[in-house]
């Protein structure tokens, strides 16, 4: 039997070519998104659309799909970026990216944990700009914000999960060429997947809740 991977945000980007990547692999994929691409059609893997990981109706629809599924991978990966400035505060705009980017992988979570196969795994895909550390730009108070939480949500995560043998990775993929950031990188999404996906097969109970570059670097909190 084939081991089984679920994807949050899989219709572009790093989450597309995750599900190529594990498709590949000979993985069972489920892939989770709002709307499902002609790209991601194409991989014939498992679709599971209009889901939107920030609402009740979106985690609904995710449940009542994959009910029953036995899970050794989950990767929470669906993000939004927007950009608010000093002097150009937009409230709306950071509350939906902590929705999305923060609050939605806890939650997913927390309604597929009881699914996880012995020995599995969770994927979350954060980024350094949530490093408090790693702050010499400023800006970007939404996604930074939302980051930092989602750093720490993760972090708890790897604690309370390792009594039940899954280990947690924490992973920036790196400056990665996605729609989100317009399609400048230094690295293309396959680059970034194929990265991420070696860091995910690494990861042990010994060095869950680690936070990584997609390299391999440790990064700093």
């Amino acid at each position: 039997m084939s081991k089984v991977v679920v994807i949050t945000g899989a219709s572009r980007g790093i989450g597309l070519s995750f599900s190529k990547r594990y498709k590949a692999q000979g993985f069972t994929v489920y892939a989770l998104c709002r709307k499902a691409t002609v790209e991601l059609e194409s991989l014939h893997v498992n679709i599971i659309d209009g889901v939107d990981v920030a609402t009740d109706e979106g985690i609904g629809k995710m449940v009542a799909a994959l009910k029953g599924v036995p899970i050794d991978l989950l990767i929470n990966n669906a993000g939004i970026l927007a950009n608010e400035s000093l002097g150009s505060i937009d409230k709306n705009s950071i509350r939906q990216q902590f929705e999305v980017n923060a609050l939605a992988p806890l939650v997913v979570t927390e309604a597929l944990m009881g699914q996880f196969c012995a020995h599995a795994k969770l994927a979350i895909i954060t980024s350094r700009m949530g490093s408090v550390a790693d702050n010499t730009s400023g800006g970007r108070y939404g996604y930074r914000m939302s980051k930092a939480a989602l750093n720490i949500a993760s972090v708890s995560l790897a604690q309370d999960l390792k009594s039940i043998g899954v280990a947690v990775a924490i992973l920036h993929p790196g400056l990665v060429g996605t729609e989100m950031i317009g399609g400048y990188g230094d690295i293309t999404p396959d680059q970034a997947a194929e990265r991420l996906v070696q860091r995910i097969e690494e990861l042990t109970l010994a060095t869950s809740g680690t936070f990584w570059h997609s390299n391999g670097e440790v990064l700093p909190w």
